[in-house]
């Protein structure tokens, strides 16, 4: 069955059990990038320029933790949301805007950022692997200067989806730019080689708008990220040491789902809203019934789902033919 789709873009082509779902939608794990989001506060409050960048690059790279989960989240029906509050005086409001292909917009803010993503993956199924090229664009702007900051995110790969143990990895290029100054962060993402060599290391510079390096970011985007001012040809500045700017929070042990205690948080109704919408991803019947560990009714409803989202993609293309004669 699989073996037509190689080479192809299955975002949205292939139906699958909801044995392989985590009880998350995709709108919900986009929240996920808020769980570090101290890190933008402390980039607006900070004057030196290039700290911005390292402050903001370690709270792009902060998700990552998250993306490493096998389990695949729910695709959202088209109008579907996400809202959450009471998390660093954020709000954030995500909204499923097109099915095929997919498609999702996301805004957060709070005093001291604004966040702004449009979310659109490209995917190419290679058999027994699928690579997930991120093709959305993320804006950041930091309120106390006006700075905007432009995201490009790596390709992201899962492994053996099929035969093995699934796992992912991350690799290639972030780019994190200051639009207003011309400054720009280049981390590169090790790819995993021979019995994990490499896996999870991330390395690169903060540059000015001449390009020149004037710091040095190490680490792992599974467990920490250091950094240390460094010379015009990128080598540590005498009299310096690495500091520590990000460290992975505390998780639980043994949980079915590997979820963070953040993770757990998005899905509760204590960061949802006085007055929650009735698109709400938490109040859908398939995700709660996976919650619970009805995998039937699961099933069930995740079909329901995709019928009902079907049938409001041909009512918006009926009524946009209506339209245009």
């Amino acid at each position: 069955m699989m073996q037509k789709f190689i080479g192809s873009d299955v975002t949205s082509m292939v139906t699958l059990p909801v044995l392989i779902f985590e009880p998350m939608t995709m709108l919900q794990k986009m929240a996920e990038l808020m769980e570090y989001s101290y890190l933008l506060d402390m980039a607006d409050e900070c004057e030196d320029p290039y700290m911005r960048l390292v402050y903001s690059t370690s709270w792009a790279i902060s998700v990552y933790y998250a993306l490493q989960r096998t389990w695949k989240p729910f695709n959202p029906i088209l109008g579907e949301t996400y809202e959450m509050v009471n998390h660093g005086g954020i709000t954030f409001l995500a909204e499923q805007v097109s099915h095929h292909p997919p498609m999702s917009a996301a805004h957060a803010e709070n005093e001291h950022f604004i966040y702004d993503i449009t979310s659109k993956l490209k995917t190419k199924f290679l058999g027994n692997s699928i690579d997930v090229y991120p093709v959305g664009r993320t804006h950041v702007t930091l309120k106390r200067d006006g700075v905007v900051l432009d995201l490009v995110p790596p390709l992201t790969k899962a492994n053996n989806l099929i035969f093995g143990r699934t796992w992912v990895d991350s690799l290639g290029e972030m780019i994190m730019t200051n639009l207003t100054t011309g400054d720009k962060a280049v981390l590169y993402f090790q790819p995993c080689g021979w019995f994990g060599a490499g896996r999870y290391e991330v390395d690169g510079y903060i540059y000015n708008a001449a390009e020149e390096p004037k710091i040095l970011m190490t680490g792992k985007w599974n467990e920490s990220m250091s950094f240390q001012p460094c010379d015009g040809e990128g080598e540590p500045l005498p009299g310096t040491e690495l500091k520590e700017v990000w460290r992975v929070a505390d998780t639980p042990k043994d949980d079915k789902f590997q979820y963070t205690y953040f993770a757990h948080k998005i899905n509760s109704f204590d960061t949802a809203p006085k007055k929650l919408l009735a698109s709400d991803s938490r109040l859908r019947p398939d995700r709660y019934a996976l919650e619970q560990g009805e995998l039937s009714k699961a099933g069930s409803e995740k079909s329901r789902s995709l019928s009902l989202s079907l049938s409001l993609c041909s009512q918006n293309w009926n009524g946009l033919a209506s339209q245009t004669g």
